[in-house]
């Protein structure tokens, strides 16, 4: 990804908190590739979840600095898409954070989470469990070994 697999664990944190933050793209590439090189399970795992788990909390908190009139002027968001979203956190609460790992929803549900001002210590939590456990599964998958 851009290269950030060419810099190792430096570049798999970088982009993995990008990916998890501004930049519309999946880790996954990145974290294979990097686990790959590096051939450092750990390594890979404790970096590439920091990074995205950082990004992930970043997310949620520019979701608390949000304002209604704001999303839907900037991002034409229509009334009723936050109404649906918030039907979902309101029923779901921070459980919906241990989807924070997949493609595309991810992203949206960490802001989510921050827009409607779920709690922020275990919305953060659950992001860790999320994200740490797409990349242990990616690690188990790869080399058998954790």
């Amino acid at each position: 990804m851009f290269g950030l697999e060419e810099l190792g664990l430096t570049g798999l944190f970088i982009g993995t908190f990008l990916a998890a933050t501004i930049l519309p793209f999946s880790s996954d590439a990145l974290y294979i590739a990097v686990l790959l090189a590096v051939k450092d399970p750990v390594a890979c795992l404790v970096t590439g979840s920091l990074g995205n788990w950082l990004g992930g909390v970043t997310t949620y908190w520019l979701g608390r600095l949000a304002k209604w009139e704001w999303l839907q002027k900037t991002f034409k968001v229509k009334p009723e898409t936050l109404q649906k979203q918030k039907t979902y956190i309101d029923k779901y609460g921070v459980w919906m954070a241990l989807l924070s790992w997949v493609p595309i929803i991810g992203d949206v549900i960490a802001l989510a989470l921050g827009f409607y001002k779920a709690p922020a210590f275990w919305t953060h939590v659950l992001l860790l469990v999320g994200k740490a456990g797409r990349f242990a599964i990616w690690t188990a998958m790869l080399t058998g070994a954790l």
